[in-house]
């Protein structure tokens, strides 16, 4: 350890005389990012429903509401390809509620119905992009009571001339929502998102009901119980973000350890920036300028060092790409 913090401070001294030999007048590059992602989710639901029958011989028909809680929450993370910037999207629905007209044919104990009507529920969509080597983030979310429509069917079965058990099925769909956001500070760094959630999810329960009143058959009020699992809500995002070659000045960053030698001579190592927790895996711009100049750039105005590592044929990655990279190399 003692030999690596000796060999940096080589680097930081020769590079400190080298100093007229980078070029802060050199093109920058700018380097782009580009990622995309999609994701759906799965959840438990429980709730209450009430309703009333009416029936005419074997037909059966009646009106019933019912609400539920749930967490369906579809969630994504994604590295964008610029190897500096990462984002997260995810989609959730807490509860939602129906109000349905139903028809079903009954023989005997069982009833078998269909039914359609009004659905509702609330959706809420957050995005978030982030570019620690700026540092630039950008956070958006957007909430809303949706309304839309749902439609399905189930089987009951007359257990007790009071009790009711069944199973349902429902189709819903409250519809879209977006959103889209973009932001540039000095540098410059761009970092922009767009992202969609359809609030569209299929339900599947088993519930059960007391039917108060009876008189024998299926007519009368009705209240009960009812869980299950359900599972939808297809969320998308694309992300972008643009930037000049990455911060790589020596003096920006900590925890460096070598974990590589690359046949030129250059190092490449694992650290982390002062200000982020994220680790990376790159080069060290004095230990560049010494061996490719033309790969460095010093911003004249705060002085410190940028690397260009599309001339090296290298890309920045963070430690988990890094490692991504080496297991599907050995393979």
């Amino acid at each position: 350890m003692k030999m690596r913090i000796i060999k940096m401070r080589i680097i930081v001294a020769v590079a400190a005389m080298l100093a007229a030999s980078v070029s802060s007048a050199s093109a920058q590059v700018p380097v782009t990012g580009t990622g995309a992602n999609s994701a759906s989710a799965t959840s438990w639901v429980g709730g209450a429903h009430a309703g009333y029958n009416w029936q005419n011989n074997s037909w059966v028909y009646g009106i019933e509401t019912d609400i539920s809680g749930m967490h369906l929450n579809s969630a994504m993370n994604t590295a964008l390809t610029d190897g500096l910037t990462t984002a997260s999207t995810n989609a959730d629905i807490n509860w939602y509620g129906t109000l349905r007209g139903r028809l079903g044919w009954t023989q005997g104990p069982v009833l078998i119905y269909g039914s359609a009507g009004l659905a509702y529920g609330s959706e809420a969509l957050n995005s978030s992009i982030s570019m620690p080597s700026a540092p630039l983030s950008l956070s958006t979310s957007t909430s809303s009571l949706r309304t839309g429509w749902v439609a399905g069917g189930g089987i009951d079965y007359l257990w007790r001339p009071n009790v009711v058990v069944g199973v349902q099925y429902q189709y819903v769909d409250l519809g879209s929502v977006s959103l889209a956001s973009s932001v540039t500070i000095a540098g410059p760094f761009t970092v922009a998102q767009s992202a969609n959630a359809h609030a569209q999810f299929q339900v599947v329960t088993a519930g059960i009901s007391w039917l108060f009143s009876p008189a024998g058959g299926w007519q009368g009020f009705y209240g009960g119980g009812q869980v299950g699992g359900a599972w939808g809500n297809d969320t998308s995002a694309v992300y972008s973000s643009v930037s000049p070659p990455p911060l790589s000045d020596i003096r920006l960053k900590r925890d460096i350890v070598l974990i590589a030698r690359l046949d030129n001579g250059l190092g490449l190592y694992r650290y982390r920036y002062l200000w982020s927790d994220t680790v990376y895996v790159g080069v060290m711009a004095q230990e560049v300028a010494l061996l490719r100049p033309d790969a460095v750039v010093r911003d004249a105005l705060d002085d410190y060092l940028r690397v260009d590592y599309s001339r090296l044929g290298l890309k920045l990655m963070t430690w988990p790409q890094w490692q991504a990279a080496s297991k599907g190399a050995q393979t």
